[in-house]
């Protein structure tokens, strides 16, 4: 869960202006794939708050990933939103990309851009498309500064009155390789939820990437990764 989840945004949205989830995430993948991951984390926590304003809205979460005997790192994504229109669902999109983990730290970026934002009338449906600019900095040794870009697609979707969620995102940006080479990184992470209560929720969700995950035991590029989950909503 390197990358999470402007759908939550959406969804708690249509909830309330100020909300904050708490999210347990058990990992398969390093059972699905022992060799090219055999070091991924096996339960990842994740803290999310989304709060609107006046202006637009902030957006924060942070993950934390555990092994069976490391805190293996902490990863957050933290966005600012300025309205940009009062007749058009436009905004000014701002995000800061970065965390720590037990080997150095995770290569940080920044982002610049433009979201579109849209929903049903009773907020059941929630999408959100995003375009930015994106600044990786030289974060660690081995690592350079570089200009990329990020596509971002975003959904949301209440059923079967509101006791299923289905939300996730789609992301596109340009990464290096190791030789200095672009390449396209994709990644989605769709979620689905059994909201048991309000504020308990069981579910999943699968990731699935293309030049996204680290890994140096063979060429493999492509990775799916399911986890089993459980959020409660505060």
């Amino acid at each position: 869960m390197k990358k999470l989840y402007f759908s939550a945004v959406l969804v708690l949205m249509s909830m309330a202006v100020q909300a904050q989830n708490v999210q347990l995430h058990y990992d398969f993948g390093r059972f699905i794939y022992p060799d090219e991951e055999t070091g991924r984390q096996k339960v990842t926590m994740t803290l999310e708050q989304f709060k609107a304003d006046k202006w637009g809205s902030w957006f924060y979460f942070i993950d934390i990933d555990f092994s069976r005997k490391f805190t293996e790192g902490a990863y957050a994504e933290i966005s600012r939103e300025f309205n940009l229109s009062k007749k058009l669902p436009i905004a000014a999109h701002v995000e800061y990309n970065g965390g720590l983990n037990r080997f150095g730290s995770f290569q940080q970026a920044a982002l610049l851009g433009a979201a579109w934002n849209g929903h049903s009338a009773d907020f059941s449906k929630t999408y959100s498309v995003q375009l930015m600019y994106k600044r990786f900095f030289k974060s660690y040794e081995y690592t350079r500064g570089y200009h990329s870009f990020q596509l971002t697609g975003v959904w949301g979707l209440n059923f079967a009155q509101g006791k299923g969620t289905f939300s996730g995102f789609i992301d596109f940006w340009r990464g290096e390789k190791a030789n200095g080479h672009g390449q396209l990184v994709v990644l989605t992470e769709p979620q689905l939820w059994y909201n048991v209560t309000p504020h308990l929720s069981f579910g999943s969700e699968i990731e699935i990437s293309n030049n996204f995950v680290y890994n140096t035991f063979n060429d493999k590029s492509f990775f799916v990764n399911p986890t089993l989950a459980a959020k409660w909503k505060f």
